[in-house]
């Protein structure tokens, strides 16, 4: 939210106003122009041209219309018209691992196919007017933010034209019977309501260690958590302080994704992108690097997303 946008829609600040068009409005041009921002950057990395882009992924659940931001996204990016395109809406916090999930299937079974994956999100359907009663949304105005990522998805690298870091070696996703209440969103006149169950850290803390093992099963003699490294989305600080203590993880392990949430904040299907840039370049200048890590993520349902990594640096 800013002044500039108050100024122009004065009665996102009034309370029980009918605001959803309004902020739709706003939230469908913002998200795209994001998303073009994150994807034209990651083009500029990966070296080749935006031509070559077979299939796009995009996540997000910050906008509702019809086409999708995937359509014009690839128009705005100059992508062929015939890319093969995948929209992935309202999935929240765990959407940018899920996006990955999709992004490595696609090009495992298209040989040749380069995916742009990108995700783009903004509050501003969540945002609700200052109220005494509910001194809580200050907690979630600190803590969400908004932002996009891009990351391009492939088999086989052209040899010194693309420099991947990472492979994703396998994924799982899984839900937790009986606790699609814990996460709740609803849509209505005012935007989006979310209400968070005080027992979401415990139901993560429950099952995370499980669920992880599943994972680590694919990998080459993984036995030990802190042999790892890892890329988890920060939720926030009791969900990370949580799956520290419960893993018994090295007070470092978790670095990056402290750093991402205190430079930018639950950025929900983002955030898991920032964390990974992080950890790009702590096994870049670290000696001894690990090999083998997880990147992490929870959300609705509840449901657990997760990938197996393997650094290729």
């Amino acid at each position: 939210m800013s002044k500039e946008i108050l100024d122009e829609y004065p009665e996102l600040a009034t309370e029980g106003s009918s605001t959803i068009s309004q902020r739709l409005t706003i939230a469908n041009q913002a998200v795209t122009e994001m998303a073009k921002e994150a994807s034209l950057a990651c083009f500029k990395q990966w070296g080749r041209p935006a031509e070559d882009i077979t299939h796009i992924v995009y996540v997000s659940s910050s906008e509702i219309r019809l086409p999708g931001g995937d359509l014009y996204l690839a128009s705005e990016l100059g992508l062929r018209n015939d890319v093969n395109r995948v929209m992935l809406y309202f999935l929240g916090c765990y959407g940018g691992v899920t996006g990955l999930r999709v992004a490595k299937d696609i090009a495992e079974n298209n040989p040749g196919s380069r995916v742009l994956l990108t995700t783009s999100e903004t509050t501003i359907l969540g945002f609700r007017p200052p109220n005494k009663s509910r001194p809580y949304d200050l907690v979630g105005a600190a803590l969400f933010g908004d932002g996009a990522a891009a990351a391009i998805i492939g088999a086989d690298p052209i040899s010194k034209v693309e420099s991947p870091f990472l492979e994703l070696s396998y994924a799982v996703q899984q839900f937790l019977p009986g606790t699609h209440n814990v996460i709740d969103g609803r849509l209505t006149e005012e935007g989006i309501n979310f209400k968070l169950g005080r027992d979401l850290p415990q139901k993560i803390d429950d099952n995370i260690e499980g669920f992880c093992k599943k994972l680590m099963e694919k990998g080459s003699n993984l036995e030990d958590f802190n042999d790892l490294f890892w890329a988890v989305h920060p939720g926030g600080p009791a969900i990370l302080n949580r799956l520290e203590t419960t893993l018994k993880l090295k007070g470092e392990k978790l670095d990056c994704s402290r750093k991402a949430l205190m430079d930018f904040g639950n950025v929900s299907s983002n955030t898991i992108f920032y964390v990974m840039e992080y950890m790009r370049d702590e096994l870049r200048n670290k000696e001894n690097s690990e090999e083998w890590g997880l990147a992490l993520a929870f959300g609705p349902g509840i449901t657990f997303e997760g990938i197996l990594l393997r650094s290729l640096g």
